[in-house]
């Protein structure tokens, strides 16, 4: 990822028992609060872009800024990973918080993991080229690399558990309304 900002924080690594207690926290900490007021459960991220470069586009998320970009073959400088790139970064950087989250609440270990996305994407549609396609991926497929100690089986069910409850992933599998204005 290529951020825009004078330095990089990198994430540090936390034990095991670190991670247990901030996920454990943070899961009685959003208990509590939906429970003092359902409304709580409702959350609205803006993200913001701006054109820059050939077709680049500096993002604003939050006080984060990162760039996004095309490789020279779509008009782009390279500079950054594609929009595309992103969106199944945000995919892959999801199952891991959601694995975390949900071996933690099932009492299982993940001592590593390590989540590789793959998508299909016919270009015709995007280029006016042949209209009856999709715009976006047509075939994505994840594989998710666990290790610990639990069995094989106890990893599959957290996996089908993940799937039923990872945001990024619902976005990809169902559809989402969306409106657009220009201003």
């Amino acid at each position: 990822m290529t951020l825009l900002q004078d330095t990089i924080s990198p994430l540090l690594d936390v034990t095991p028992e670190e991670r247990a207690e901030r996920l454990g926290a943070a899961g009685a900490a959003w208990n509590d609060r939906i429970a003092a007021d359902p409304r709580n459960a409702q959350l609205t991220y803006t993200v913001t872009g701006r054109g820059v470069g050939s077709v680049g586009t500096e993002i604003r998320a939050g006080k984060h800024r990162f760039l996004v970009d095309e490789p020279a073959g779509l008009a782009g400088d390279d500079a950054a990973p594609s929009p595309v790139e992103y969106a199944l970064g945000a995919l892959v950087s999801c199952q891991v918080v959601v694995f975390r989250l949900y071996a933690q609440a099932l009492g299982l270990t993940i001592d590593d993991i390590e989540i590789t996305a793959e998508g299909d994407l016919d270009v015709r549609k995007l280029f006016g080229i042949d209209e009856s396609g999709r715009a976006g991926f047509h075939d994505v497929r994840v594989r998710v690399d666990v290790t610990g100690p639990n069995t094989v089986e106890e990893y599959e069910k957290l996996r089908a558990v993940v799937e039923e409850h990872c945001p990024v992933l619902d976005l990809f599998a169902n559809s989402v309304p969306v409106s657009g204005s220009l201003a």
